[in-house]
């Protein structure tokens, strides 16, 4: 029997790449689905996929960084399947620029989203999850380990959620709740043709080359297993793990490459 069967998974972020992937390999192992983001075609079209006839799946157009949308969100969630079990935060974007290019709003532009959304997220939800005594699902990224030149906003926010996963790790047991924080590398999505206003510029080329990056259903395939086992933390990609494990055990190799390669800043799509 699969682990998500008759469960209720809420996801933030769901209307396309890793958000949407998810919602799928889900859905396949006979979970509830509810999907949230700004898209509302996009959900739409993704829960018509899923199913046509709307079984096991509702959606809400919702902005993580208002939180009275994700509060009537859970409310609506619970009202359709009775219960959440597992809340997957994974809206997010990522600011592109050296320091000295980008300005405060700038920052707090990221951190809205990527941090106090997730936040919202965190509050909106918390008391349905320590009803169904569910689980707590953190993106962050292996950025939240690594930071790199032109990635400072970004790397900021992602180290950010990987402190709020570890606090909550040990607040939240007692609750009977867990929290599991997942790291992914480089993962084919739309955030690297995101501009720095949240705008989505779909015929903006990738800039990480395709032998890199790992395709989303793959790297979803291992998000889930560490999900099912309710790890507290997982790198996902193997390009991820590596890189993780130079900086944790030769912290000065990557410094030293950064430096060699002249490594710049990604150019933000327009």
């Amino acid at each position: 029997m699969s682990f998500f069967k008759n469960k209720t998974v809420l996801i933030t972020g769901a209307s396309s790449g890793i958000g949407a992937e998810l919602a799928r390999q889900l859905y396949a192992q006979e979970a509830n689905i509810f999907l949230l983001a700004r898209r509302s075609d996009r959900l739409e079209d993704l829960a018509k996929e899923l199913n046509p006839r709307g079984e096991r799946v509702g959606w809400m157009q919702v902005d993580v960084t208002k939180p009275n949308q994700l509060e009537e969100a859970v409310r609506s969630c619970i009202g359709l399947f009775g219960s959440i079990d597992v809340v997957i935060a994974n809206a997010g974007f990522g600011v592109a620029g050296n320091v000295s290019q980008l300005k405060t709003d700038d920052y707090r532009r990221q951190f809205e989203t990527n941090v106090f959304g997730v936040l919202n997220t965190v509050y909106a939800t918390e008391q349905a999850l320590e009803k169904s005594k569910g689980q707590l699902v953190l993106l962050g990224s292996v950025a939240g380990f690594v930071p790199l030149p032109g990635n400072s906003a970004y790397t900021m926010s992602k180290f950010s959620v990987r402190a709020l996963a570890k606090a909550l790790q040990y607040e939240w047991r007692e609750k009977g709740i867990s929290v599991t924080h997942l790291a992914p590398g480089f993962v084919d999505s739309d955030i690297r043709k995101t501009d720095n206003l949240g705008n989505l510029k779909e015929d903006h080329p990738d800039p990480i080359p395709n032998w890199i990056r790992v395709p989303t259903p793959v790297a979803v395939k291992e998000m889930i297993k560490a999900i099912t086992k309710r790890s507290p933390e997982r790198v996902i990609t193997g390009h991820g793990k590596i890189i993780q494990g130079f900086n944790q055990y030769f912290p000065k190799l990557i410094p030293w490459i950064v430096a060699s390669v002249g490594l710049r800043a990604r150019p933000e799509p327009k």
